[in-house]
């Protein structure tokens, strides 16, 4: 006896119908905890821009009324004197000097720790045993755990006391140049800053060169290897190219905390008022320990100089970490092309 009917076929197994209410249930949940995290980073994004923005507007407003009462050029005078102490009540002020001294300070501090950082991380990657590298890297970054008033401390009371000899050896050999030259008096001077700067800014730049050359490829160094080159030809041609520009924005970067550094600079730093061209003899001054030193003593416009100096130091910081995201950028670009 026959049947119009069609025998049933079975249904494929990667066909059959899969629990709606399951699987719904999972969505919305994930979906939810996509909406609160992204809002959650959104909120945190904006957070950090109107924090900037406020702080730009409040050091904006009170630089504003210090500059307008002072008699002098505030981007180029030398003299230091808002509340007028030795004018006669009069204003006269200017970062001139003290933001001569910051740079210099500054760039002593990246020409010695710099190289020395670099070093540090070339050593830890490439010349010893990874769990040996791992406790170098560790003992290193200890450094920046120290804080400021003990590199101050320990630069007053120890450096600055040793500093005689280099200082005189340096003069021997350069002082034929302006800027090496002094009165016969050594210590306290921009260089030990600048000395003191590179051992704070060392762990900073030295983490980050680190974690930039474990990343060069291995077949760069197999291929270095396999054309016969040595340790040091293989670093030099494998590893340093590599994180050129990652390593250069390290040493921005180091540089920009070198800028802000206070309590240590304002310790080892004998202030001399006015302009000083000779890094060596005592004197010298920052914006950041010009602040911290004046800051109490100070009237309304001397707080109100103090804070405008501030807003230098704030966009010369913003400046030097824009450099640094610029070089970041052009290397992705480069290692995506």
């Amino acid at each position: 006896m026959s049947s119009d009917t069609p025998p049933a076929v079975a249904e494929p197994a990667d066909q059959a119908p899969k629990p709606g209410p399951a699987r719904s249930g999972l969505t919305a949940k994930a979906g939810l905890g996509d909406r609160i995290f992204g809002g959650s980073a959104r909120g945190a994004a904006v957070f950090i821009l109107v924090l900037m923005a406020a702080i730009a507007g409040f050091l904006i407003y009170q630089a504003v009324n210090a500059i307008s009462e002072d008699k002098v050029n505030f981007l180029t005078s030398f003299t230091w004197d808002p509340d007028g102490n030795n004018t006669n009540g009069v204003p006269t002020f200017g970062i001139a000097a003290i933001a001569w001294g910051t740079l210099v300070t500054s760039l002593i501090g990246v020409l010695i720790g710099a190289p020395i950082a670099i070093a540090v991380a070339l050593f830890i990657t490439q010349y010893v045993p990874r769990t040996l590298g791992s406790i170098f890297g560790y003992v290193v970054d200890l450094l920046a755990a120290v804080p400021s008033v003990v590199y101050g401390l320990w630069g007053l009371l120890v450096l600055d006391q040793h500093m005689g000899g280099v200082s005189r050896l340096i003069e021997d050999v350069l002082g034929w140049i302006p800027l090496f030259k002094t009165n016969g008096t050594y210590g306290s001077s921009m260089f030990t800053a600048g000395v003191v700067l590179a051992i704070m800014i060392l762990p900073i730049i030295a983490a980050i060169a680190r974690e930039i050359y474990k990343q060069t490829p291995r077949e760069q160094v197999e291929a270095a290897y396999a054309l016969g080159a040595t340790k040091w030809e293989m670093i030099r041609l494998a590893v340093l190219p590599y994180g050129r520009n990652g390593v250069t924005s390290a040493i921005i970067l180091g540089f920009g905390r070198a800028l802000g550094e206070t309590i240590a600079v304002a310790m080892v730093l004998t202030t001399v008022p006015g302009l000083v061209t000779r890094i060596l003899q005592p004197g010298g001054n920052t914006i950041a320990a010009n602040i911290a030193t004046q800051f109490a003593d100070a009237f309304t416009t001397g707080r109100q100089a103090l804070i405008a100096s501030g807003l230098v130091l704030f966009l010369m910081t913003l400046l030097v970490n824009y450099a640094a995201r610029a070089v970041i950028r052009r290397s992705a670009k480069k290692a995506g092309a």
